[in-house]
């Protein structure tokens, strides 16, 4: 009897902070869909869907032909893509406070040179991605559409679709956002020990190609949004190599200082 109760002991009171800990998720889920949800009410109401389509577009119809304007090639176009722009806003707005519900629920299970570690990063890579998607809307788009519009026939009348224009844009800020992370990938790297310092710098040469060829192929066939993504990727790898060293020790567990 004894033996047959023996697994039945091991797990017991397991059950119980399991079920507490899915609970505590569901209403981490909860809090951040709140905060996307009221970011998206204040939206809707001010500045309004087509106002913040029309925010978005206007880089590129400012480079388009006097009296050209952008087209909807589906019936529910003008409704769909103009709510898609409202929610990716409110998520961006809303996202320090998604992320903090993250960092609340891993942050119990972490020690406290863990913590220390983390929270920056949190910070740093929710402002690394705005300013990823600030440089790209402000810099970026006005330069590649005049870019464009400089090769274009003059007998081609543009007329882009919403739509696509819409892929092309939430494509090239997801490009961007993600380019901005290298100083955070390249800190978590050097943390958990799977390089040094000394290697990243050596390292150096060989990432100036490799920016260069993912900026070839997640950017448009241009030369302008290729140095624009392939330069800011080159600078943010020496800052992340300078900060690496101070993360790395600013983070130490106790035992690894001593």
């Amino acid at each position: 009897m004894s033996n047959d109760s023996k697994p039945d002991d091991e797990l017991a009171g397991t059950e119980q902070p399991f079920v507490s800990h899915l609970i505590e998720l569901r209403d981490r889920l909860v809090r951040a869909s709140i905060a996307v949800a009221i970011a998206f009410g204040v939206l809707a109401f001010f500045p309004g869907p087509s106002a913040l389509y029309d925010m978005l577009a206007a880089p590129l119809v400012a480079q388009l032909p006097a009296g050209s304007t952008l087209i909807a090639t589906n019936v529910i176009s003008p409704f769909l893509v103009p709510l898609k722009i409202t929610l990716m806003a409110a998520f961006l707005i809303a996202l320090p406070i998604v992320l903090y519900q993250v960092w609340a629920f891993v942050a119990p299970g972490l020690y406290s040179h863990e913590k220390r570690l983390v929270l920056p990063l949190v910070f740093s890579s929710t402002v690394l991605f705005f300013i990823g998607v600030a440089f790209c809307y402000f810099f970026v788009f006005g330069q590649v559409f005049k870019f464009i519009q400089s090769f274009a026939p003059k007998s081609i009348t543009a007329a882009p679709d919403i739509e696509a224009y819409l892929s092309f844009v939430m494509s090239m800020f997801i490009a961007f956002g993600a380019a901005f992370e290298v100083p955070v990938v390249v800190v978590l790297l050097v943390r958990m020990g799977l390089v040094t310092v000394e290697k990243l710098r050596e390292f150096r040469g060989y990432f100036i190609v490799l920016a260069f060829v993912i900026a070839a192929i997640i950017t448009p066939p241009d030369v302008v949004s290729q140095l624009a993504l392939a330069i800011p990727m080159c600078i943010l790898y020496e800052l992340g190599v300078f900060a690496a060293g101070y993360f790395n020790q600013y983070s130490k567990a106790p035992d690894e200082q001593a």
